[in-house]
Formats: C-alpha cells, sequence, structure tokens
C-alpha cells in the first residue's frame, strides 16, 4: 500500500478561494509519485462547490475513485483544518475497489431505501468492508444503516459519517466517485480481497446527569415530547441562556439515548428544531418508550474516548495499521476548541503513526464492538484502519 496526502486550499488565500470564483483555478496541483487507485477528499463546503479540486484530480489520475463529502473540520495526520481540502491518495497492491451511489430525490428522501438501494449496487463476491459518506441534514442515519444492513451480508462490516458544514447546518455535500460534487447524495466504497485487514472502533467520553427521561411522543428521529412534555422547551430548560444558540449550541449538550432498560447507550445529537411544534429534530431515531438523559462535555474523557477508540480499532490485527480514517462529531471539536488536535494526536500515538485523515461530522458510521452491528452514533470519535498483506 503506498499512501501520500497533500492540504489544499486552492487560490492564493483563503479568502479568494472561499469568495471568488475558482472554478479555473490555475493553482497546480501537487503530484503524487504513484498513481493512486483512490482519492479520499475532505473539505469545506465551499471550497468543494467550486469544483475545480475534483476536476484537477480526475483529470490528473482518471483511474482513481473519488471519496469524500463537506466538513466541520478536516484532519490530516495530527493536525486538524478549517476552511481547506484534505486529499490523501492511496495505490493497493491487490485490494480491488467498487463504487456506488444513490440521490435521496431518487428513493423519495427514504433513508432505509436509500441504503438498500446503495449496497445493492456492489458486487457481493469478496467485499469485505463498505466505507460510506452521506448528505449530513436530509438522511436518517439510524434508517440509512438499516437499509444497508438489510441488503449486506452479515460478515461484511460497515463503517462512515455523516457530511459537516461547520457550525451551520446549512447544506452539506458529497464527493461522488466520479469527482461530482453532490448535494443530496450518498456514496458507497466497497473493499475487496484477503488482503486487506480492516479494524474499526468508536468512542465518546461524554458524562451523563439528570434523571432518566422517557420519550413519550417521537416519529422515527423527531422528538415532541419527554415525559409528557414538549421536548424544545424542557430541553431550552436544560441549556439556560445557551437556548438562545440553537440547534447548534445543541452540540455541546447531546442526549444519551438507550431503546431498552438494559441496553447499550447510544448518543444522539440536535441537528434542527421547530418552534411551532415544540420539536427536536436528531441525527438518528429517538423512540417511543425510550430512556434519554443529558450529557456534558469533560475534555480529559473526550481525548481518553478517542484514545480507547484507536485501541479498539487495532485490536486482533496482525500488523500495525498502514492507514487510518477518523470521522469525529463536530460537537467534540466546538468543546475541545484549541485542544482539538489532542485527540488526533492521541490516536497517532496509540496506533504507532499511520498515515491520518478524516473530517469532523454530523453523525459516525460503525459497529460499538467487533461482533455488533453497525449503527448510527454522535458525538464519538470513530477510526476505521487499514492495512495490506
Amino acid at each position: 500500500m503506498k499512501i501520500d496526502q497533500f492540504v489544499w486550499l486552492g487560490d492564493t488565500s483563503l479568502g479568494d478561494t472561499l469568495l471568488g470564483d475558482n472554478s479555473q483555478d490555475e493553482t497546480p496541483l501537487p503530484a503524487f509519485d504513484f498513481i493512486p487507485d483512490l482519492l479520499f477528499v475532505f473539505g469545506h463546503r465551499e471550497l468543494l462547490e467550486k469544483e475545480a479540486l475534483t476536476q484537477k484530480l480526475v483529470a490528473a489520475y482518471p483511474t482513481a475513485r473519488l471519496c469524500g463529502c463537506s466538513t466541520a473540520g478536516e484532519i490530516a495526520n495530527e493536525s486538524v483544518k478549517d476552511g481547506s481540502a484534505v486529499v490523501t491518495g492511496i495505490q493497493f497492491s491487490s485490494t480491488r475497489l467498487e463504487v456506488a451511489t444513490v440521490s435521496l430525490q431518487d428513493v423519495g428522501y427514504s433513508s432505509v431505501e436509500a441504503g438498500r438501494t446503495l449496497v445493492a449496487q456492489l458486487p457481493t463476491e469478496g467485499l469485505r468492508h463498505v466505507f460510506v459518506v452521506s448528505d449530513g441534514l436530509k438522511v436518517n442515519g439510524t434508517d440509512l444503516v438499516k437499509g444497508m444492513t438489510q441488503q449486506l451480508a452479515s460478515e461484511v462490516t460497515v463503517t462512515g459519517g455523516l457530511a459537516g458544514d461547520g457550525p451551520n447546518f446549512s447544506k452539506t455535500v458529497i464527493v461522488e466517485p466520479d469527482g461530482t460534487v453532490a448535494a443530496e447524495s450518498v456514496a458507497a466504497l466497497g473493499f475487496y480481497g484477503d488482503a486487506l485487514t480492516i479494524g474499526f472502533g468508536s468512542r465518546g467520553g461524554w458524562d451523563s446527569f439528570g434523571l432518566d427521561r422517557r420519550v413519550t411522543r417521537s416519529v422515527e428521529n423527531v422528538l415532541f415530547e419527554i415525559d409528557g412534555e414538549p421536548a424544545l422547551d424542557l430541553y431550552k430548560s436544560f441549556l439556560g441562556e445557551k437556548a438562545k444558540e440553537l440547534p447548534a449550541s445543541g452540540l455541546l449538550f447531546p442526549l444519551s439515548m438507550r431503546d431498552r432498560e438494559n441496553s447499550v447507550p447510544v448518543v444522539r445529537t440536535i441537528l434542527g428544531i421547530n418552534e411551532e411544534e415544540k420539536s427536536l429534530t436528531f441525527a438518528g431515531d429517538i423512540p417511543e418508550g425510550s430512556f434519554v438523559r443529558l450529557m456534558k462535555a469533560n475534555i480529559d474523557r473526550l481525548i481518553n474516548g478517542a484514545e480507547e477508540a484507536a485501541v479498539a480499532s487495532s485490536e486482533g490485527l496482525s500488523s500495525s495499521p498502514e492507514f487510518a480514517l477518523l470521522v469525529s462529531c463536530v460537537g467534540r471539536k466546538l468543546v475541545l476548541k484549541q485542544m482539538v488536535e489532542e485527540e488526533v494526536e492521541s490516536v497517532s500515538e496509540v496506533l504507532k503513526g499511520p498515515v491520518l485523515t478524516g473530517f469532523y461530522s454530523y453523525g459516525e458510521l460503525a459497529p460499538f464492538g467487533r461482533n455488533a452491528v453497525c449503527e448510527l452514533h454522535n458525538q464519538t470519535m470513530t477510526i476505521t484502519t487499514f492495512s495490506e498483506a
């Protein structure tokens, strides 16, 4: 496996890149010293939408498959960037790739159907792993995973993430395999062959507080009532002055959710609010009858959670990972602030220095453990590691 990486700022300055029309950007593309099979591209939404970068990549490497999305921050090895695009090229020795895309409009905005349609395009023979990048605002992540796992064999693992848009929650885009930058889309990358070893781990580090409260009215990922009270009113009472900053401030106070009393809790983050309905919209389902608790951040525990995810992603591997894909939640970035690179550095230290790339997301997709099924997570550090024999 050959791997190289560069950070793209487009034109001569970030301001020119984002404010000007760089569709004819003359900035030269840094060259890899090998022909990549795969190009991961994670970047600022407005920078990606100009398409100068993806057009240059397709022209320079016409046989490569692209995979990426807009972000709430880009990861380049041990650095966390904003307003850039991080491009990582990989050449495999014997691993085969297949790709698939689906437009949400074509499946009637059904996230379950999007998941089914997506993975149905991937040949089944030899399929080992699927990495998914999805629209971050129009997709119910729980249903997307449900549709995918219904269509895949049980031994095929799935990881990925929901695209971000900084703290804006306005629009997200996907970099499709042919270099198209598309809104309201989901893309999948299938890895084939026995030479590739894949690990994964997903951990949080948030602290729950207060009482368990029961969800008394919800529809899929929209929460209307908690303990018989309007969900938005109750949530605002928790946030105090920060309620004025919703939905962005909701990233700092996610909910821990258990759909059964003895089940492992997952974290759910707010994507939007509805003042008229007094409702909260989350990235994944909040079933009626489930139990929720408010959560708050502890910086040390967040960094420890990233370390634990790295340990889990390397367990059972016969050799150290050569490459790792990190998908961390935008909420973690907002809490960690200037310390955000510490969680990435902690991952690098545990994994002993593989090439790192990834992004800060609106949701993370991974199994909680090696023998578990894929789930939507929020507020986690989720890691997928790769090594090739």
